[in-house]
């Protein structure tokens, strides 16, 4: 498939799910409008505050308003630029005081494609579990919060009481020894299932269960009549994807208001 429509669909799957995850908080501002998207929950993590470039007809004066709408809020907030689609806009970042942090990595967006039509690999032990009912979403909720650091509030504001009842939406939570360990989260948009929440505790790590968890969701994705699986990576979970055979499509920069290292900045809860 061309990358050209590879990262599209990333793109647009990833809008569609940080709008649902950033309009849930209470108080918070969501809208699309002329070809950019704003997400303000009103929490303290940049990647629920955030302007991005939903399309070709986005303008400077767009993002600019969007990037006043945001400091009006006065939450950390980043502008969003994928790398070679959005560089028009590079000399808006400046006019706006906004940089990239001082130890600035881009954010890659994979996608999986054809998605194997094969069991997904298993690891001995570990039951993964679609959440059917609040107690199995407690579980992803706190085992969630705790693989990424981030504090449960944080994440119950963003995930919502209703997800595993949404259409195109499913919500894991795999157990060891009865125990919850790790999670994960589908969010169908049309052809491409979209890969969330993969999060393990620490005193769980290196045992194949994010692997596993991330294998389970595109395999549920293929068997719902997905055809291509995407994903936003960290520096701990890329490695993981390349092996089940996930390529980057595309980079994200963040520009902010200030060059406090990201390293510094709370989680931010990438796959």
């Amino acid at each position: 498939m061309d990358p050209m429509i590879l990262g599209e669909l990333e793109h647009e799957n990833m809008l569609e799910a940080m709008s649902e995850a950033a309009g849930t908080a209470p108080g918070s501002l969501v809208r699309r409008r002329n070809g950019v998207v704003l997400l303000a929950s009103g929490l303290a993590v940049r990647l629920f505050n955030q302007v991005a470039i939903a399309d070709g007809s986005a303008t400077d004066d767009g993002i600019a308003k969007a990037v006043a709408t945001l400091r009006e809020r006065r939450n950390p907030f980043v502008v969003s630029l994928r790398r070679g689609l959005d560089d028009r806009f590079i000399r808006l970042m400046a006019d706006l005081a906004l940089e990239l942090p001082a130890d600035h990595g881009p954010l890659p967006g994979m996608a999986l494609v054809p998605i194997p039509d094969w069991d997904p690999p298993s690891v001995e032990g570990l039951d993964i579990r679609p959440v059917a009912d609040a107690a199995g979403l407690e579980d992803h909720i706190v085992t969630a919060a705790a693989g990424f650091g981030m504090p449960e509030p944080m994440l119950r504001s963003i995930v919502g009481l209703d997800l595993w009842r949404k259409p195109g939406r499913t919500v894991y939570v795999g157990y060891a020894d009865g125990e919850p360990v790790t999670t994960g989260l589908g969010a169908r948009t049309g052809r491409t299932i979209g890969v969330y929440n993969i999060s393990t505790i620490e005193s769980a790590r290196k045992r194949g269960y994010g692997e596993a968890m991330t294998a389970r969701v595109a395999a549920d994705g293929l068997a719902a009549g997905c055809d291509v699986a995407t994903l936003q990576a960290s520096d701990m979970g890329r490695p993981i994807y390349e092996r089940l055979g996930y390529r980057t499509v595309v980079e994200y920069d963040w520009y902010g208001e200030t060059t406090t290292p990201a390293s510094e900045e709370a989680s931010e809860p990438t796959a």
